[in-house]
């Protein structure tokens, strides 16, 4: 039997920004620990990102321990609570975490358990900054496909969608013919080549309708799954809508685009409602905001597009040549039905980024 490798013992700060994503097809029930009952497709944010900066030591002499854990500057037992279980998870996978104490701090630019994958970007910022403690440990180079699947396994861990936060552009989570290496395990990310140049500069214009911490979690809403009387019928319906989309991305379909994302938002809070115990996570603001946003598709044929998270905030989807319409509606027609009239100018990002200290 090979020897274990010793624990090595070395300290130092690690960091990492990384983005929420927006899931076009949603990922919704999931089996096992973390792995999704159908697949999802999404694109990363550009300007909504949570920062890791993560001080370690690593000592043979000690036992795992998270000292202390701050959001935007001010310390959060809750969360902490959760990030030392998430920590304890990985030690499988990390050994070197069985030995280390450890100290996060982190900053969102959004507001967070709102339905905007605050969870995502954080999850994967974390498995970032631990992917690269464990490649200075073993030597190894951080820019390579297995430096970001293993990221993107590890983001699942914590939160199932943060696995398709690891990448740039689009990415797709969960085992499908339609995409070659594609696994319930860790997400992929979509070929630039899979991507219609009409699809390469699309805005996300997120209007908040209300900031406050949902009253029903995402991980409740997971497990309500398992006996939702539709659940096997959301399985068919996501593939046949994802095998529809990647069709649409490919040949720069833009209305069939639309027509998919809107119904999986709507299917999505559908599954909510219908669950037992059914809830409600839209607000009467989101509804209003909903037939405002068809109403101004239909009269001026501008190629705008709506799609929900688990949540009451509404992300617009559309392309960054139609900007100059769809800002002044925003300005002019939604932002009063947002909360303190805010709303976030987003787009498609280029993905994570590792941080000087």
């Amino acid at each position: 039997m090979k020897p274990k490798a010793p624990i090595p013992e070395i300290s130092g700060q690690i960091c990492w920004e990384s983005p929420a994503n927006i899931a076009l097809v949603k990922y919704w029930g999931k089996y096992s620990v973390q792995l999704p009952i159908n697949p999802s497709l999404s694109f990363v944010l550009r300007h909504s990102v949570v920062k890791i900066c993560m001080d370690y030591e690593i000592d043979p002499k000690t036992r795992l321990q998270l000292l202390s854990f701050s959001l935007n500057d001010h310390p959060r037992e809750d969360f902490a609570s959760r990030i030392q279980g998430y920590l304890s998870s990985l030690v499988p996978w990390f050994p070197f975490l069985q030995h280390a104490q450890i100290r996060i701090r982190s900053q969102s630019t959004f507001p967070h358990s709102a339905g905007i994958a605050s969870s995502a970007a954080a999850f994967s910022a974390l498995a970032l900054c631990l992917c690269s403690i464990e490649a200075e440990i073993k030597h190894n180079t951080t820019d390579g496909a297995d430096f970001l699947r293993k990221a993107s396994f590890a983001a699942r861990l914590g939160s199932g969608s943060a696995c398709r936060s690891v990448y740039d552009g689009f990415a797709l989570w969960g085992n499908t013919r339609l995409l070659k290496g594609s696994s319930d395990e860790f997400a992929v990310r979509l070929d630039e080549a899979m991507v219609h140049s009409a699809f390469h500069h699309l805005k996300d214009s997120i209007l908040i309708v209300d900031s406050h911490k949902k009253k029903v979690s995402s991980s409740d809403g997971h497990a309500l799954m398992q006996q939702h009387p539709f659940r096997e019928k959301r399985i068919e319906q996501a593939n046949r809508n994802l095998e529809t989309l990647v069709l649409s991305l490919k040949t720069g379909d833009i209305t069939s685009f639309g027509e998919i994302i809107e119904n999986e938002a709507l299917s999505l809070h559908g599954l909510m409602m219908s669950s037992n115990p059914g809830y409600i996570l839209m607000r009467p603001s989101t509804i209003r905001l909903l037939e405002l946003i068809r109403d101004f598709r239909r009269d001026t044929g501008t190629h705008l597009f709506f799609t929900l998270d688990a949540g009451p905030n509404i992300h617009l989807i559309y392309n960054e040549t139609d900007a100059g319409n769809v800002v002044p509606f925003i300005r002019s027609e939604l932002a009063k039905y947002c909360e303190d009239g805010r709303w976030i100018d987003d787009s498609k990002g280029g993905g994570p980024r590792r941080l000087v200290c």
